[in-house]
């Protein structure tokens, strides 16, 4: 079809913009409806997979992105002393994928879709407070001071996903992790031997992401109840990382204290059932919420977006673009959760000494290449064409 239609996407994240482009692209009538009054990209560091990369090739900002960002070559995973557990070969996976792992801050991306869209099709500091689909075609968008017509919505307004939870009330929605997370980005750069490192202690983590400027992000994972929180992050961090290896002491030092995010880590640990309903559409945290150990989480919300320019692009209804993109996604990006929440129990939660030993030898023996293979299965996609 192709050409024809209007689109109102619900969330200015790195979905909902990528979505926004690619409805454009294919010549659709695009509003994204923001509820933060102030854009203020919060948020650290992102490592954008080949499968991230692939799709935003597809919606045309892939170069922008590369060239904004940093290539992860060099790296691996690490013990609190400094001994390696596991390395990776960033060139390796770049001879296989065509392109490495690109390390890039988030609000640098998040500047580089929007400025892919016209500005009068992003509005600010309005909520979708729901949505109407009893009518005979199309979907009205009910605003907190109006409403909007559209012949398609797409639902990408995060893990707490208002929409998600009018269209499947049943469904008990994000659960928490049991992990928190707390990032920053250094103030100032930082000389760092490698590109990526994460530190796997007793369930905590501590990893890097080095970015073309000679800054680095920072994030610590930590086993946690929900809702804890300290009058002085950095100051905690310091308590509990700073006898780690080099250059961990060094990261925490080059960081105000006041860029320090805290987050607790929500999931949808039980799928939704669909990623549609009716002429709606949802996307990225909206509709796979998953923890980030396998670096998926963004990747996954940009192929939704190339899936869902494709099929709108090339089936002859809307409802057929829509059964092929939950056909297509919703196996997919669900077996990418399940995968990252198993890592996450294998990796960073896991506490009990025997069973760190066990892992930590078995990742010691493991055969050279084993790394760029476990990145491979889910990296390795390709998107489908526009047409």
């Amino acid at each position: 079809m192709g050409g024809s239609g209007s689109a109102v996407v619900v969330g200015a994240g790195i979905g909902g913009l990528a979505a926004a482009i690619g409805l454009r692209l294919i010549g659709w009538e695009v509003t994204v409806v923001e509820r933060a009054p102030v854009l203020a990209d919060a948020g650290a560091g992102i490592s954008l997979h080949a499968n991230g990369i692939r799709a935003l090739d597809v919606l045309g900002v892939g170069e922008a992105v590369r060239a904004a960002g940093r290539p992860q070559y060099s790296g691996g995973t690490r013990v609190p002393g400094g001994g390696w557990l596991a390395r990776m070969d960033g060139a390796a996976l770049e001879r296989e994928l065509g392109t490495p792992i690109v390390g890039i801050p988030r609000a640098v991306l998040h500047r580089l879709l929007r400025a892919a869209l016209p500005s009068e099709c992003l509005v600010v500091g309005v909520e979708a407070m729901s949505v109407d689909r009893t009518g005979p075609s199309g979907v009205r968008v009910r605003l907190g001071d109006g409403v909007l017509e559209a012949d398609l919505v797409v639902a990408a307004d995060g893990v707490g996903s208002r929409l998600r939870a009018q269209l499947f009330p049943r469904h008990p929605g994000p659960a928490y992790s049991g992990s928190t997370v707390l990032r920053a980005i250094t103030e100032r750069p930082v000389e760092l031997d490698t590109d990526f490192e994460l530190t796997w202690g007793k369930g905590a983590e501590f990893g890097h992401i080095a970015f073309a400027d000679g800054r680095a992000e920072w994030h610590a994972v930590l086993n946690s109840p929900p809702g804890v929180r300290h009058t002085d992050a950095l100051a905690a961090m310091r308590r509990r990382f700073g006898d780690w290896h080099d250059p961990i002491p060094a990261l925490l030092d080059a960081t105000a204290p006041d860029a320090v995010l805290h987050h607790d880590i929500h999931e949808l640990a039980i799928p939704l059932p669909a990623f549609t309903a009716g002429r709606i559409a949802l996307l990225g945290d909206a509709a796979h919420a998953m923890t980030p150990n396998l670096g998926q989480g963004a990747c996954q919300a940009l192929e939704d977006a190339a899936v869902l320019t494709a099929a709108l692009a090339t089936e002859p209804t809307v409802e057929a673009a829509l059964a092929r993109y939950d056909a297509e996604r919703r196996p997919r990006s669900q077996s990418v959760a399940r995968a990252a929440r198993q890592a996450g129990r294998m990796g960073q939660q896991l506490t009990h000494p025997l069973a760190v030993a066990v892992r930590n030898t078995t990742l010691r023996l493991a055969p050279a290449g084993a790394t760029v293979r476990t990145i491979l299965r889910h990296a390795d996609w390709t998107p489908p064409g526009l047409g």
